[in-house]
């Protein structure tokens, strides 16, 4: 019987400039390469974003200069499709700011 290692890998950073929104969603970055194992978006902008995976529902909030962190599995047990492959994330906000809005992503690696 074979062993194998798991580890966490990242994806490319993904960056959004709040000086283009427009009071509707807007894509940050491009959709995920891998399913996320640990997901953190930062809001570092002085403005509230609203954060969606549709384009048209929102699932989240982050005032200016904060941040959230989904750890999607505390078990130990590794749930490599809680954020499936292929999602998009979209951020809105009622008016332009001065600053970024990061998406940082990790995921399984079986080797």
């Amino acid at each position: 019987m074979g062993s194998y290692t798991t580890r966490l890998a990242w994806e490319t950073l993904r960056t959004f400039d709040t000086s283009t929104l427009n009071g509707t969603y807007q894509m940050i970055g491009t959709p995920l390469l891998w399913p996320s194992y640990i997901l953190k978006m930062v809001n570092n902008s002085n403005v509230l974003v609203t954060v969606s995976i549709d384009g048209a529902t929102d699932i989240d909030v982050l005032p200016s200069n904060s941040f959230f962190l989904y750890d999607l599995d505390t078990s130990g047990n590794p749930q490599p499709e809680s954020v499936p492959k292929g999602t998009q994330f979209f951020v809105k906000g009622g008016t332009p700011g001065v600053g970024l809005v990061y998406l940082v992503t990790q995921y399984i690696v079986e080797s």
